[in-house]
């Protein structure tokens, strides 16, 4: 990881959960942290409680609004000169069935889950382009759900986590000429916000599991492309292929 000392990484969802973990894990690896995200209190506090091991920025911001995108981007990249990594970490979770689904919570997972993530990407790459920088990372945080279909409910959040990873496998062969790298880390059942507090008969990774992950992706050697990490608990139900 010395090769990223002192670089700026941008953490959507960074607020709580796996986007915390991995905030915290990259502060410490030295790393200069952007979290993105709504909860500006529980942001500030991660920020605060991170002061003394190296530096992270809050910056509030609502990722169904591409205005509040468009600004972050900017002053990230007035403030410290851009970002050197982007992890597409916020999410959001569908729990109805398709027979009886809320069309605003299907809209919402697809703005913040599908078209946030599009945003957040060309707005990176775009900056990166201005600064003739080609050695960027992208790194999505999907989920096992883009590789299962495992339950008849939230329908909606499997289309997008699927999407998801179409997405990168489009912008890895985009991308291939330029060197910039996509790559995916897609955990199965972790302890998050987002998830809830699974019954104790349920194996669940820790957030912290996942942190650790990127950083191994992100460590890896220059001619090494990491295009997909799966992860589930063990033992786990979950069939994958």
């Amino acid at each position: 990881m010395d090769k990223w000392r002192g670089k700026v990484v941008l953490v959507t969802g960074a607020a709580a959960g796996i986007g915390a973990a991995i905030a915290t894990r990259l502060v410490e690896q030295g790393m200069i942290v952007v979290g993105l995200d709504i909860q500006e209190d529980r942001l500030k506090k991660l920020a605060d409680s991170l002061s003394s091991q190296g530096k992270m920025y809050a910056v509030q911001a609502n990722l169904r609004k591409e205005e509040d995108i468009l600004a972050a981007f900017d002053w990230i990249d007035n403030t410290l000169g851009g970002a050197d990594v982007l992890v597409n970490n916020a999410g959001l979770l569908s729990k109805s069935f398709m027979i009886d689904g809320d069309t605003e919570n299907w809209r919402a997972v697809l703005e913040v889950n599908v078209l946030a993530v599009s945003i957040c990407t060309r707005e990176f790459l775009k900056s990166m382009k201005k600064r003739n920088n080609e050695h960027g990372h992208v790194i999505m945080i999907n989920s096992v759900a883009a590789h299962t279909s495992q339950y008849p409910i939230g329908g909606m959040y499997y289309a997008s986590k699927h999407g998801v990873k179409v997405l990168a496998m489009c912008l890895r062969k985009e991308l291939a000429d330029r060197n910039s790298t996509i790559k995916c880390v897609s955990p199965g059942r972790t302890r998050t916000d987002i998830a809830g507090t699974p019954p104790p008969e349920w194996i669940a990774m820790e957030a912290s599991d996942v942190a650790t992950t990127v950083v191994d992706v992100l460590s890896a050697s220059p001619v090494t492309q990491i295009c997909e990490v799966i992860m589930t608990p063990v033992p786990t139900k979950f069939t994958i292929y």
